[in-house]
């Protein structure tokens, strides 16, 4: 193809001189979703924190962390395009490899950022067919699930000491909401839990990601908040963009409302 160009979430201008051959992933939701395209072939380089699918951790080539990633090692690579994220990576990192490949940024906050994310990767890497099918059938999945939290307020905390939570303009917040329930952390993105000042949730969900909450942490969260309900949930469901929402919808349905 001639050169074109794309513009990613960041509202970048993007160019490729041709169809991807050679994908590198910084983002492990973004990897996952890269398998459920069928991009075997393509994808050269993820992050030790790609974890699925399996086997594409096992044998793809490791370029390190999210957040510190091996430039020597993309550079060896040869990539001619690199899939990134506002969030999970490094404005460092980012101007870095610039000068090493394009790069397409992601900027995942809301359910409807994961829509636009998947119909314009989709367009990337042509592959609109199965990006648009994936998309009707998220809508679809989704909408029955609307009224599973029945408006009861949760806090959603992504880590320990210090006790974070998921607040506003985060895509885990706009996930709690997508499912009916009250996000009562009504601060921007990751506040400390004093921060939001007295507050007795119905819920209280404890994140397998990024920190790993056990069922040794309840009696903790059961002490500050001794009125609700202390749940583990799985952090992948919540935070993961891409086709594993599509994974996380029979999880809702299924797994968290039997928690519930």
């Amino acid at each position: 193809m001639n050169t074109q160009s794309f513009i990613d979430q960041l509202n970048r201008e993007v160019f490729l001189k041709k169809k991807p051959k050679r994908i590198i992933s910084l983002v492990p939701s973004l990897t996952d979703f890269l398998h459920y395209l069928s991009l075997e072939e393509e994808v050269v380089g993820i992050t030790r924190f790609c974890i699925h699918p399996k086997a594409w951790f096992e044998n793809k080539e490791k370029i390190g962390g999210t957040k510190r990633v091996n430039i020597d090692k993309i550079i060896a690579l040869k990539p001619d395009l690199i899939i990134g994220n506002k969030e999970e990576n490094t404005k460092e990192d980012i101007l870095a490899l610039e000068n090493v490949a394009p790069i397409w940024m992601s900027d995942v906050n809301s359910f409807d950022d994961g829509i636009d994310m998947i119909m314009k990767l989709g367009v990337v890497l042509s592959k609109e067919e199965v990006c648009n099918e994936l998309v009707k059938n998220l809508e679809q999945v989704y909408n029955p699930l609307k009224n599973l939290g029945q408006n009861l307020s949760v806090l959603y905390f992504i880590w320990n000491k210090p006790s974070y939570v998921a607040g506003q303009s985060t895509f885990i917040g706009s996930m709690i909401e997508k499912l009916g329930f009250n996000n009562m952390a009504q601060i921007d993105r990751y506040p400390e839990l004093e921060a939001l000042g007295d507050c007795q949730p119905n819920y209280v969900f404890l994140s397998s990601e990024p920190y790993p909450f056990e069922e040794k942490h309840k009696e903790k969260y059961q002490s500050l908040f001794p009125s609700s309900k202390i749940t583990l949930v799985d952090g992948e469901m919540f935070s993961w963009y891409g086709s594993r929402m599509l994974f996380a919808a029979n999880y809702f349905k299924d797994n968290l409302r039997q928690l519930l």
